[in-house]
C-alpha cells in the first residue's frame, strides 16, 4: 500500500532523471563554450601582438588600443549570438513536436545564456587585449 503522493513520485521519476540529466548537459555545453570563446578570443588578440605593436608605435594609445579590439571581439560575439540564437530557435521547435508540453523557446534562459556569453567574451578579450596594450612597442615587435 502506499500514498497517491508517493505513487505519483514513483511514476514522474524517470521524467525527473531524464530533466536533471538533460539539464547537466546543458550546463556542459554552456561551460564548454564559454571555454572555447575564451581560448579563441585569447588565441585572437595573442595573434595580434606585433600589429598591436605597430599601431602603439606609430602614435596609438592603449585606451585606442584596447577599444579596437574589444569593439571587434562585440562583432564577433553579435555575429556568434545571432546564428546560435536562431538554430536554438529552429532546433527548439523540433524538440517542440516531440515532446509534450515544451515550448519551442524560453525567453529568461535564452536572455540569460546570451548574457553569459556577452560577459565571458568580453571577459576573454579584456585580459589578453590588456595585456597586449600594456606592451613596450618594440619589444612588440621584436616578439616574431
Amino acid at each position: 500500500m502506499r500514498t497517491q503522493e508517493e505513487q505519483i513520485e514513483v511514476l514522474l521519476m524517470n521524467e525527473r532523471v531524464f530533466a536533471d540529466l538533460t539539464t547537466g548537459f546543458g550546463v556542459l555545453a554552456l561551460a564548454l563554450a564559454c571555454i572555447g570563446i575564451y581560448g579563441l578570443m585569447a588565441y585572437t588578440v595573442s595573434r595580434r601582438t606585433n600589429e598591436i605593436g605597430i599601431r602603439m608605435a606609430l602614435g596609438a594609445r592603449s585606451d585606442q588600443v584596447l577599444r579596437m579590439v574589444l569593439g571587434e571581439a562585440v562583432w564577433m560575439t553579435a555575429i556568434g549570438l545571432a546564428v546560435g540564437l536562431g538554430g536554438a530557435l529552429a532546433l527548439g521547435r523540433v524538440v517542440a513536436s516531440q515532446l509534450y508540453g515544451l515550448k519551442a523557446w524560453d525567453p529568461a534562459t535564452l536572455t540569460a545564456a546570451a548574457a553569459l556569453l556577452i560577459f565571458v567574451a568580453l571577459g576573454a578579450t579584456w585580459v589578453p587585449a590588456r595585456r597586449a596594450a600594456g606592451v613596450d612597442p618594440s619589444r612588440a615587435l621584436r616578439a616574431e
